[in-house]
């Protein structure tokens, strides 16, 4: 299925293209001590990272279902990205959402927004029945997000993704199709999205601040 654009006011989700190399690089360049401490890394790959490559990676895996990546834009201009990745079908139905944004577009409402018309194309487009989003513990602006939308606090995954060069343990928030049968968007655009459903336990919290112990 092909990938579409979406928009929201000023915001639009559409497919990320090879010609959007240049522009990429530029956002993660300049913003990478914006980005460094939250940015996926490989423990056993190369340090090095080539755009191209990594669109033509996601391109790929979106022709065999297995996901779909977008580029953010905010009136016409690159923001960010989001994707959509391990997306399962049959019993599972299921997919999990990662996305950063520029700094300067920050407290925008970007990253809402592209996050509730991902998950409402993932709903009501391709059929899925569950997404999940998993953000570090120190992550204010992305624990915010999950909280505008009304994602449900799942659990702490400890030493979850690696991330800037280590393991670093995750909150897990989740949502399922029937919680939104208006859609995520407009449920959080006539306000009632339930923020309270997002908010982490305090054992949980003091948990991520200490070390796993073996």
């Amino acid at each position: 299925m092909a990938t579409p654009t979406l928009s929201d006011g000023p915001v639009t989700i559409r497919p990320i293209r090879i010609r959007d190399a240049r522009a990429l690089e530029h956002e993660l360049v300049r913003n990478r001590g914006w980005l460094r401490q939250w940015e996926a890394t490989n423990p056993h790959g190369p340090a090095g990272f080539d755009v191209k490559a990594s669109i033509r990676a996601l391109q790929s895996h979106a022709r065999t279902g297995a996901g779909v990546a977008f580029a953010v834009e905010f009136d016409g201009e690159f923001a960010g990205q989001l994707n959509v990745s391990s997306i399962a079908y049959g019993s599972l139905s299921s997919a999990t959402i990662g996305y950063w944004v520029a700094e300067r577009f920050a407290g925008r409402g970007v990253t809402p927004t592209a996050v509730a018309l991902a998950t409402d194309h993932c709903f009501f487009t391709l059929g899925l029945h569950r997404m999940e989003i998993c953000i570090r513990p120190e992550n204010a602006p992305s624990l915010r997000v999950v909280e505008k939308l009304g994602f449900r606090y799942e659990g702490l995954r400890r030493r979850y993704i690696h991330i800037n060069g280590d393991w670093r343990d995750h909150f897990c928030f989740g949502l399922v199709v029937e919680e939104v049968p208006q859609g995520v968007l407009r449920r959080w655009k006539d306000g009632r999205a339930p923020e309270s459903v997002a908010r982490i336990p305090e054992d949980d919290l003091r948990a991520s601040t200490r070390p796993l112990r073996y």
